[in-house]
Order: structure tokens, then C-alpha cells, then sequence
């Protein structure tokens, strides 16, 4: 348990952050499974629809170091790939 009055400050910015950055993440999560789950079906319309939410969504999260930026911009490149691949 903290001790000093800083560290126990700290503690209770970690948890406010916490809840606020897991709200985020989950918000991205959902964008991103949508985009997956209208290329699983293979409804390329619905994907692109849903990846125009989902970028900026992952990349946001990047900003705000909720994942790391080269994973959003391989998590968005590799949907754009997929997203691709079914207009063929």
C-alpha cells in the first residue's frame, strides 16, 4: 500500500485513467470486430462503412497510448488488405 501522500495521489489517478482508457479500448475493440465481422460475411460495403469508424478509432487510441502506434497502423493495414481482397 502507498505510504507517501504523492504516491497515494498517484494511486488514485492510475485507477481514474484505468477506467477511462478501458472504456476506450473497448469502444475500439467493437469498431475493429464490426469491420471483421462484415469481411467474415463478406459483405464488402458494410466493411468499408464500418472501417471508415474503425480507423480513426484505432488510431486515436494510438494517440493516446492505449495500444502502440505501429499496431494500429498494421491492425488498419491488414482490414484495408482484407477489405480488398473481397472485391475480387
Amino acid at each position: 500500500m502507498a505510504n507517501t501522500t504523492s504516491a497515494k495521489k498517484a494511486t488514485r489517478k492510475i485507477a481514474r485513467r484505468t477506467v477511462i482508457n478501458k472504456s476506450r479500448r473497448t469502444e475500439m475493440r467493437t469498431s475493429v470486430r464490426s469491420v471483421e465481422e462484415a469481411i467474415k460475411r463478406g459483405d464488402r460495403n458494410a466493411a468499408l462503412k464500418a472501417m471508415a469508424s474503425a480507423e480513426p478509432e484505432l488510431m486515436r487510441a494510438a494517440q493516446r497510448n492505449i495500444i502502440h502506434k505501429n499496431a494500429a497502423s498494421r491492425k488498419v493495414s491488414r482490414l484495408a488488405h482484407q477489405i480488398a481482397k473481397l472485391a475480387k
